[in-house]
C-alpha cells in the first residue's frame, strides 16, 4: 500500500540543499496503517455541498474563506470562487502558471503562488490585479494584514510583499542544512509580529512591517549519527495566544516561549511533521506515527492519546466544538471527544489523502482533499 503523502517521496536538489518528504508511508517505514475500526457513533458528519475544483498534486494547497466566499485553487492553475452557502462556482480563472501554494486572501485580495516564484493578486471578482516574482518556488502565502502579505519559498527565504503592488519589502535568509524536509508551513501574525517556524528547529519572530528579527530561539537541536537522524525542521505553523508562542519540530521537541521575549517556559519531545493546535488550556497534536494527543499548555503534560489513527497521516486537529476534528490519507474525516479522545464520528470522502487540516466555515467545517474535492461538512 502506498500512502499518498504531501509530496510523495522526494528528493531534489535546491539552492545547496537537498530536501526530502515522503518519510512515513509504508514502503519507508515497513509499518502498515492501521484498519479502521467500528465504533458506536456519537455524532453524525454531514456534507452541505461537494464541489470539484481539480487535483493538487503533490502541493499543499489550501483553501480560504470570506464572508461572502470561499476561495480555491488546483496545481494546474485555475483559481475558483465558489458560493458559500451553495458551493456552485461564481467565477474561474487561470492564474497561467502551476499553482504550488496559496489559496491567501485578506484586504480584498486573492492570492496563489506559483512552482517558479510566481505570486499573483486578484480581486474579489476574479480580475487580475498585479504578478510578481520571488527567489523561488513559492510553498505558502500567507494571509494578507497590514498591507503585506508573507511568502515561504523552496529555498528557505521569507519575504514580506506589498499587498498593493507586488513590490518586495523585505526578505529574511536564514543559514539552511544540507538536509532539510520540504515544507509548505505557514506563518502566524499577530501585533506587528511574524512568527515562523525554520529548518534546524529555529523559531523566530520577525517585525511584519520591516524584516527586523526581534528574537530567535531553537526549539529543537539535531540529534543522531547520520544526516537524516539529524533533522530536526519545524514543518508547521507556529500557534499562539496572549501569553505565549508554541512550536513542534519533526524528530525534536515541542515547546513554548513566552511571546514577547522569547524566554522558554516549557519543553518536551515530540516528533510531529504536522503541527499543533492550541485552544484554551490545552494543546493538540498528532505525531509522527499517526496519534493525536493533547498536552497542558501551561507544562506539557499529557492530558491523553489516542493510537488508532497509526501511520494514517493525521492532519494536525481542529477544534470543533467540544471535538477535534482530523482528515487522514484516505480521505477520512475523524472526529475525536477533546475530553478523552474516543472516536466520536466519521466521514469518507473521495477516498485521497488530506494534506491540509480542516477549517472553520460558516458554523461547520470545509476540507480539500488531493484528488480535488471540496467539501463543506457540518457535525451533528
Amino acid at each position: 500500500m502506498i500512502i499518498r503523502t504531501a509530496a510523495l517521496l522526494l528528493l531534489a536538489m535546491l539552492a545547496g540543499c537537498s530536501t526530502v518528504s515522503g518519510w512515513f508511508s509504508s514502503e519507508k517505514t515497513g509499518k502498515e496503517p492501521a484498519e479502521l475500526v467500528e465504533f458506536k457513533q456519537a455524532a453524525t458528519f454531514d456534507v452541505r455541498w461537494h464541489q470539484k475544483i481539480g487535483e493538487s498534486e503533490n502541493y499543499v494547497l489550501q483553501p480560504a474563506v470570506t464572508s461572502d466566499a470561499v476561495y480555491a485553487a488546483n496545481a494546474e492553475g485555475e483559481l475558483f470562487r465558489l458560493d458559500p452557502v451553495t458551493g456552485k462556482q461564481v467565477w474561474r480563472v487561470d492564474s497561467g502558471f502551476t499553482i504550488s501554494a496559496g489559496v491567501g486572501v485578506g484586504e480584498g485580495l486573492v492570492l496563489v503562488g506559483g512552482g517558479k516564484g510566481q505570486l499573483a493578486a486578484f480581486a474579489a471578482d476574479g480580475k487580475s490585479l498585479w504578478t510578481t516574482k520571488v527567489s523561488s518556488e513559492v510553498l505558502n502565502v500567507a494571509p494578507v494584514v497590514d498591507g503585506i502579505v508573507v511568502v515561504r519559498t523552496a529555498d528557505g527565504r521569507l519575504s514580506g510583499i506589498d499587498a498593493t503592488d507586488g513590490s518586495r519589502l523585505w526578505q529574511y535568509e536564514h543559514a539552511v542544512p544540507s538536509l532539510i524536509v520540504r515544507s509548505h508551513a505557514g506563518v502566524a501574525v499577530e501585533r506587528g509580529t511574524v512568527f515562523a517556524g525554520l529548518p534546524a528547529g529555529k523559531l523566530t519572530a520577525i517585525s511584519l512591517s520591516s524584516g527586523i528579527v526581534i528574537w530567535e530561539t531553537v526549539v529543537s537541536l539535531p540529534r543522531g549519527n547520520t544526516e537524516l537522524e539529524r533533522i530536526s525542521d519545524i514543518t508547521s505553523s507556529p500557534v499562539l495566544d496572549d501569553e505565549q508562542v508554541c512550536a513542534v519540530a519533526f524528530q525534536g521537541r515541542v515547546a513554548c516561549y513566552s511571546l514577547s521575549q522569547g524566554s522558554l517556559l516549557w519543553s518536551r519531545d515530540l516528533s510531529s511533521d504536522k503541527g499543533i493546535q492550541l485552544f484554551h488550556n490545552y494543546l493538540y497534536s498528532t505525531n509522527t506515527s499517526g496519534a493525536v494527543l493533547a498536552m497542558d499548555k501551561s507544562s506539557g503534560s499529557s492530558v491523553w492519546k489516542n493510537d488508532q489513527l497509526f501511520m494514517r497521516q493525521p492532519t494536525v486537529p481542529q477544534v470543533y466544538g467540544d471535538n477535534l476534528v482530523v482528515g487522514d490519507y484516505e480521505g477520512y474525516l475523524h472526529a475525536l471527544s477533546r475530553e478523552d479522545g474516543s472516536m466520536v464520528a466519521r466521514l469518507k470522502t473521495d477516498g485521497s489523502a488530506m494534506l491540509t487540516a480542516p477549517m472553520k466555515f460558516d458554523g461547520g467545517l470545509l476540507v480539500q482533499t488531493q484528488d480535488g474535492g471540496l467539501y463543506s461538512v457540518i457535525l451533528h
